[in-house]
């Protein structure tokens, strides 16, 4: 049965609807908004991504290429002597803004002590080279972690918005329109029927 069949043909139900008809029209822009404002997000978080990854890269390839050297440089059993203890403690601090609406990760790291927990005896400075480009590497890590969440999250919401917006667009405003059509015209047959009547009760009351 078409929708607007079911609606009941009273001025009442007519002012209802023309009410829902309008707030599914400003409901169907904010969220037409919202939808631009994400993907004006996702855009700029998406060239950001681009240049973190590359940041990151080339610093896990540094520091990975600096403990290679120092292996090179330093016995094993020293290495892992030198490794065995650590004196520096990490700690990961998440707290959340809103971006659209949308409930994103913010990451804070703590970094208690001194990365280089042993001695310099037996030990040589590609390792405390190492040890330092590593800790250097953790920031950009964590903003590349934090980025890719924003990003997910912010996709996801995406397609929850244009599904919403296309509903309102393709389904709910039309059948709105449709059912005002409909009431609007049993509403002036109605009346075109009364004042037939009323004219011809006129007539015989004249004639």
């Amino acid at each position: 049965m078409p929708a607007q069949q079911t609606a009941n043909a009273t001025r009442m139900e007519l002012l209802g609807l023309r009410r829902r008809q309008v707030l599914a029209v400003r409901g169907h822009k904010l969220l037409s908004q919202k939808r631009d404002e994400i993907c004006r997000q996702l855009v700029s978080i998406s060239r950001t991504l681009q240049e973190l990854r590359r940041k990151v890269e080339q610093e896990l390839l540094e520091t990975s290429r600096r403990f290679m050297m120092a292996r090179a440089t330093i016995e094993p059993e020293h290495i892992r002597a030198a490794m065995e203890i650590p004196t520096a403690r990490f700690s990961l601090t998440v707290s959340f803004a809103s971006i659209m609406s949308v409930r994103v990760p913010q990451l804070a790291k703590e970094l208690e002590g001194d990365i280089i927990s042993y001695g310099f005896g037996t030990t040589s400075g590609e390792l405390d080279v190492a040890l330092r480009a590593l800790e250097r590497s953790f920031d950009s890590l964590m903003e590349l972690a934090e980025k890719e969440k924003q990003a997910q999250l912010l996709a996801t919401e995406l397609i929850s918005t244009r599904r919403r917006v296309n509903v309102l667009e393709h389904v709910v405003i039309p059948e709105l329109g449709e059912q005002i059509k409909y009431i609007y015209r049993k509403l002036s047959e109605a009346e075109r029927d009364n004042i037939s009547r009323l004219m011809k009760i006129t007539d015989m009351i004249r004639g």
